[in-house]
């Protein structure tokens, strides 16, 4: 029996270090190194059981071959590993470092459930992934047969760049828009820099646009170019236009002045970031108390952000308790070695204002009922109110899809949260009640993880393919009967 069977009892996890908390804070860059040396990810890859039923891979929203690709990184076939990643993920450097591996792929790892300490899943896929782009990797499209057909995919996010990676590899040609004036969607606009480098957005970029994928930036459907246009020019259309709307909590007070919403003040930052510019009035925390209200990804990205921007105190308020939180652990983890602090089981009831503008925030403790729902349902604790200073609030309590206007002019149907209804009875996957629009992502799902847009831009492209297939080959029948 291979010693390298048992490598988990002599090497305990280790990820990559992650830059200090006394030097990190005072920037925006990743804080999440590669391994080194570099051969340590061959170490970690080699703690994996290769179990003959692989938990780690049923996790995984994309169900990728975890274990085969760690045993290629064992084995030193960087570029071999990078392309079998490829085949479940079209964009495995980004899950890599988005993902909470901790509720997923590592949190299933048989190591993990045996108290040793998951494998490094997601350091691996993002160290590969980077190393095989370094030395040169690209999707080897030579066998790809061109079909002559072509697909417009509205929406740069990750359910389209997916979209577009499967379409190319199928033969089809694809335009993809976007409004905004880079691609990535929330990837570059929402999540901050020190968890995803805009680099590996640009990287990415490079690599479609290598396999033939044409980017039309600053144009949106339905005020540049007609949705009935791209109806006519292509054969079919792809819609990932996310999830920007935010869940508004109706706070008394939130129209005050020093209360954001969490997106447009991630959008803020991220386009000042870009522009490399100086930080503006609206976004200068320094030496404010600020409270963020809400406890997924999003706010942790908003409590991070603000201790970057000079913040005195950052409070994150949720109104359940901690093991109820949505989002990683690993966020929250970084949030505090950062300084924020957390106030659990408190529900915000109202923004206080002195002379217009925020100073508090008043809060009631909530005790947790079980609904046998496997959630618990927090309740208001009659007299536990209390303030908490508060110069600066940030509302995170989530976002829901927007449709664009023309969704309902064109036979796409909407639940009645807004949320486009695509596949079903009579339908290919994520096939919409138009027969040439498909979707997926958050405008399908409502707010949810990157990587499951991937894997319904992934899914939809396998749809398109073989709607435009079997049109041809009806075609064909149709020309020789």
């Amino acid at each position: 029996m291979s010693d390298k069977l048992f490598r988990f009892l002599d090497l305990p996890r280790q990820p990559p270090k992650a830059v200090p908390v006394a030097i990190r804070v005072l920037g925006y860059g990743e804080i999440s190194g590669d391994f080194a040396p570099p051969s340590s990810a061959v170490g970690q890859a080699e703690r994996c059981l290769d179990c003959g039923n692989p938990y780690c891979e049923h996790a995984c929203p994309v169900h990728n071959y975890i274990p085969d690709w760690l045993k290629l990184v064992q084995d030193g076939r960087l570029f071999e590993a990078a392309t079998l990643m490829h085949e479940t993920n079209p964009l495995p450097e980004i899950c890599g470092r988005v993902c909470p591996q901790d509720r997923l792929c590592e949190g299933a790892c048989t190591l993990e459930q045996g108290g040793f300490g998951s494998v490094t899943i997601g350091s691996i896929e993002r160290s590969i992934t980077d190393e095989a782009f370094r030395q040169g990797w690209r999707p080897d499209l030579s066998g790809v047969v061109e079909t002559g057909r072509r697909v417009a995919v509205v929406g740069a996010g990750p359910a389209g760049l997916s979209c577009a990676d499967r379409l190319r590899r199928a033969g089809i040609a694809v335009d993809v828009f976007d409004r905004q004036r880079e691609i990535g969607g929330l990837l570059t606009f929402g999540i901050p820099p020190f968890k995803l480098d805009k680099s590996v957005i640009r990287t990415r970029r490079e690599v479609l646009e290598g396999m033939g994928v044409q980017f039309q930036l600053g144009v949106e459907i339905g005020r540049d170019i007609a949705f009935e246009q791209l109806l006519a020019d292509y054969d079919a259309v792809f819609i990932g236009t996310g999830a920007y709307t935010f869940v508004d909590g109706e706070l008394p007070g939130r129209e005050l002045a020093g209360v954001h919403d969490a997106l447009p003040f991630l959008i803020a930052n991220a386009n000042r970031l870009l522009d490399d510019q100086p930080v503006p009035p609206a976004l200068d925390l320094n030496g404010k108390h600020v409270v963020v209200l809400g406890g997924g990804d999003t706010g942790m990205d908003c409590n991070r952000t603000s201790i970057r921007l000079g913040a005195a105190s950052v409070t994150c308020v949720y109104r359940r308790d901690e093991a109820s939180m949505p989002g990683s652990r690993r966020e929250v983890a970084y949030s505090r070695e950062e300084g924020v602090r957390f106030l659990f089981q408190r529900q915000p009831l109202e923004i206080l204002g002195e002379g217009g503008r925020a100073r508090a925030v008043r809060v009631v403790t909530t005790e947790l009922i079980d609904d046998g729902d496997g959630r618990p349902r927090p309740r208001n604790v009659e007299g536990s109110e209390t303030e908490l200073r508060a110069d600066v609030v940030i509302q995170a309590f989530g976002f829901r899809p927007s449709p664009p206007a023309w969704c309902a002019k064109h036979g796409i149907e909407l639940d009645r949260s807004g949320r486009i209804l695509a596949g079903g009875t009579g339908r290919l996957p994520f096939q919409t009640g138009h027969p040439q629009v498909f979707a997926g992502g958050d405008n399908m799902r409502g707010a949810d993880l990157v990587v499951r847009a991937v894997h319904d831009g992934r899914e939809a492209a396998q749809s398109i393919a073989q709607m435009l297939q079997e049109a041809t080959v009806a075609a064909f029948a149709h020309a020789h009967a």
